[in-house]
């Protein structure tokens, strides 16, 4: 029997694998969501730790890209929700194969396609308003440079990484259910040409020729003298007296 179906759902097989953490560290989408994760946390980390300074003019720290506070929130907010949707995106990669309702599979595939085309976008808004604002800074003797330009070039980096797993994730919506199916077995018919092998070769047929039996023939019952009881006592018989 030959099998004619494969079982897969969205790119992904569905129940019956187990899980191999080597392989799934393998998998080129595993490995940019988690330069994504990384990334992330170089954004938010440069900003939260090097991206305020105190002014001379200025009670309150201001942001060093341009003492705009508002770059420095939008980075910040993108970057520390990114760094909790990678985190969330890679338990779902881990929990899908075990997803046996392909109509599961679809709605996070979708939210997956969705997040990472959004980001895609947004990391691209940070960029540009980074990068704008930092070249706008005149005065930067007092500014961490390391950081910023830190800060700008690891958006831009977001923006390929993100921009991958939307692609990951448009394939594998893109594959949908067509793929899924139960495993099923068609048996070749038998060609009625193909001769026996030869350690399934039937014995040739030879007839046996049939011999009847033969009964000696029974005597005849009317020759044989008639029954006639011994009244001869027997030697030595006495009757019983009563």
């Amino acid at each position: 029997m030959e099998a004619t179906g494969t079982s897969i759902a969205y790119g992904i097989a569905l129940v019956g694998e187990g899980f191999d953490f080597r392989k799934f560290v393998r998998k080129p989408q595993t490995i940019v969501r988690l330069l994504s994760w990384l990334f992330s946390i170089v954004v938010f980390a440069c900003i939260t730790t090097e991206g305020y300074i105190n002014p001379v003019f200025s009670a309150e720290p201001k942001c060093i890209f341009n003492q705009n506070d508002s770059a420095c929130h939008y980075a910040v907010g993108i970057g520390v929700i990114a760094f909790l949707a990678c985190l969330g995106f890679l338990l779902i990669d881990v929990y899908i194969p075990f997803m046996g309702n392909a109509q599961q599979r679809k709605y996070v595939v979708m939210a997956d396609l969705g997040f990472s085309g959004a980001w895609t976008f947004l990391w691209f808004v940070c960029f540009c308003l980074l990068a704008s604002q930092w070249s706008r800074t005149h005065d930067v003797s007092a500014i961490p440079q390391d950081a910023a330009r830190a800060t700008v070039a690891f958006s831009f980096f977001s923006i390929a990484t993100w921009g991958i797993l939307t692609y990951f994730a448009w394939s594998r919506f893109r594959s949908g259910p067509d793929d899924v199916g139960v495993p099923t077995y068609t048996e070749q018919p038998a060609d009625l040409h193909e001769p026996y092998p030869p350690t399934y070769a039937p014995a040739p047929y030879t007839p046996t020729p049939y011999t009847p039996t033969t009964y000696p023939a029974l005597a005849d019952l009317s020759q044989q003298p008639a029954f006639t009881p011994n009244l001869q006592p027997t030697p030595g018989y006495q009757p019983p007296n009563y």
